[in-house]
């Protein structure tokens, strides 16, 4: 066994009283299992099929610090952060390192009965909800990482959305680095929609120190029948940032789930989606949105599973990438023996700006199922050397002619999402991206 898995057990069992003190019943009632099966599993290899991209054991072999005390972190972000999307009304909430942050919260009233709060919070006063969703669809049996950040993880969030109840304005979650040594995280959500419940979800990763972070996020999501959850992710960290999420997802009948994943800037990032399809009549609509350049590394992995008949799934992914960047996508559809009516498109499209840049894409039908409409489809290209000479005739520099060029080849992924201001703010934030800028946010002290 490496290193990378011998200093977590050996933490786990010296630490495992401490992490289980700091807790909450619902999350420590599954964590010895989790061990269990992280002792057998050990980090994947590029050998295992979904992380052939990725090398997941060199990103976990150094030794990073960890808050397993629950040492107050001082800072208040609600003083420091402002970056907000302009004309986007939001509920805003922190989540510093892996704690939410409850020291200040959105004067904005949610609807009654609606939750938004830290998942160890709601594990004390409904002890029942959390039990009932906790780590039922992230299987510790079957993802390594998923039983690491299980055994490890003390606290996150936790949404609920009883029935019936539509939740107007948006969820911002802000998940904020902060740490002045080296330190990993390890972060869960819990979302909870319940039958025909509305909501939309923002989630923003950003680093407010410029230290060695690894941060491992597990969500789990359950969409209710003729529920509809809209989640973006959007990430803005900087090249010291490791970040490793998995999302799963279960929908029911008539159900719409909408997820967006924007990786604007970041070290390296390895994103993993399951999507179940379990009730008739659901849809989903998947799309990612990659910017790299310089030695940044994005892998993305989904499974969209269709175990039921008569459900969509649509699915693109773009990527840009520049100077040595890395990127890779799998994507895998599977349609059940019984899912027939299935309708599912899958692509990937991927512009190496740079012929140091590398893309690895694998989209992939598994059918089972005889009564479908489904496909799926892949490519990889350079700019396009006829419309750069066409602009340079016309006085437009190289510079900028590649830039108009990468733009508008990006474009098709934002121009799908739905919240408008999002969308603007978008336009802004990749633009200023491909002319080599962070983006740095009006007021926002954690960017100077």
């Amino acid at each position: 066994m490496m290193n990378s898995e011998t200093q977590y057990i050996k933490l786990y069992t010296e630490a495992r009283e401490l992490i289980a003190q700091h807790s909450a019943a619902p999350l420590n009632a599954v964590r010895e299992e989790a061990f269990a099966d992280f002792k057998e599993q050990g980090f994947p290899t590029q050998k295992v099929e979904r992380y052939k991209y990725t090398d997941m054991p060199e990103l976990f072999e150094p030794d990073y610090g960890l808050n397993l005390g629950r040492l107050r972190i001082p800072v208040n972000p609600y003083n420091a952060f402002r970056c907000d999307v302009p004309n986007l009304s939001t509920s805003l909430y922190f989540v510093v390192n892996d704690a939410f942050y409850t020291e200040a919260l959105p004067q904005a009233q949610l609807p009654e009965g609606v939750i938004v709060d830290s998942l160890c919070a709601v594990a004390e006063s409904r002890p029942e909800l959390v039990s009932r969703y906790y780590s039922r669809l992230a299987k510790t049996d079957e993802d390594a990482v998923t039983a690491l950040n299980t055994m490890l993880a003390q606290d996150g969030l936790m949404v609920y959305v009883p029935r019936n109840v539509k939740v107007d304005r948006c969820i911002q979650v802000v998940n904020l680095l902060r740490a002045d040594v080296d330190l990993m995280v390890n972060r869960r959500v819990l979302i909870v929609m319940e039958e025909g419940s509305e909501a939309k979800f923002l989630f923003c990763d950003h680093t407010a120190d410029d230290r060695n972070f690894l941060a491992t996020q597990v969500i789990e999501a359950y969409v209710g029948a003729n529920a509809s959850l809209d989640l973006y992710c959007m990430e803005e960290t900087h090249a010291r940032n490791k970040r490793v999420s998995n999302v799963y997802v279960e929908q029911l009948e008539n159900s719409r789930f909408n997820h967006n994943v924007i990786t604007l800037h970041n070290g390296i990032t390895r994103n993993r989606l399951d999507l179940l399809l379990k009730g008739e009549g659901a849809e989903c609509w998947v799309n990612g949105c990659v910017i790299a350049d310089k030695n940044q590394h994005v892998d993305n992995n989904t499974l969209i599973d269709h175990q039921v008949p008569h459900c969509d799934s649509h699915e693109l992914y773009k990527y840009v990438l520049d100077g040595h960047a890395v990127g890779a996508f799998a994507g895998r559809v599977l349609v059940r023996h019984d899912a027939q009516k299935t309708n599912s498109i899958e692509r990937n499209q991927n512009l190496c700006a740079s012929p140091t840049a590398r893309m690895y894409t694998q989209p992939m039908l598994e059918i089972y199922a005889d009564d479908v409409k489904c496909a799926h489809g892949s490519t990889v290209g350079q700019l396009n050397d006829a419309a750069l000479f066409y602009m340079r005739q016309r006085g437009v520099s190289m510079e900028e002619a590649k830039l108009l060029l990468e733009f508008a080849f990006i474009n098709e992924v934002i121009d799908q999402m739905k919240l408008e201001p999002l969308r603007d703010r978008l336009h802004y934030l990749v633009e200023k991206r491909f002319r080599g800028e962070l983006s740095k946010c009006e007021d926002c002290k954690l960017c100077r």
